[in-house]
């Protein structure tokens, strides 16, 4: 973990947290909490590291997904029609995120094929 994946930890818990993280080991790391926020324990915070870690891994699942998206954007343009493969695939890469609930879920992702 590094110090924003600890504050994003932190931020899932209290989502109007104040604080400095100083360190990228939970054990050893020092927090500098804001006067109006209540320190959080860090049992609680390494608490969420696998939600961190799993939205982490649906971030970057999306950003593939959204690139490959967008490099076909142009064919669904209202002045082409698109082929049925290709309304296939683009469906397919939509919905590649649904069902996912774990880090191990989202990297056996499988990538639909571009239909030429």
């Amino acid at each position: 973990m590094n110090s924003d994946n600890i504050i994003k930890a932190i931020l899932k818990i209290n989502p109007n947290a104040k604080v400095g993280v100083e360190g990228t080991d939970i054990n050893t790391c020092i927090f500098n909490w804001d006067s109006e926020t209540t320190p959080i324990s860090k049992a609680d915070i390494q608490a969420q590291f696998p939600e961190v870690e799993f939205d982490m891994a649906m971030e970057d699942l999306r950003a593939k997904r959204n690139k490959l998206l967008a490099d076909t954007d142009y064919l669904a343009l209202s002045d082409n029609t698109m082929s049925a493969e290709m309304t296939t695939y683009r469906q397919a890469l939509r919905d590649i995120t649904n069902g996912l609930t774990t880090v191990a879920d989202v990297e056996a992702v499988v990538f639909p094929t571009k239909p030429a």
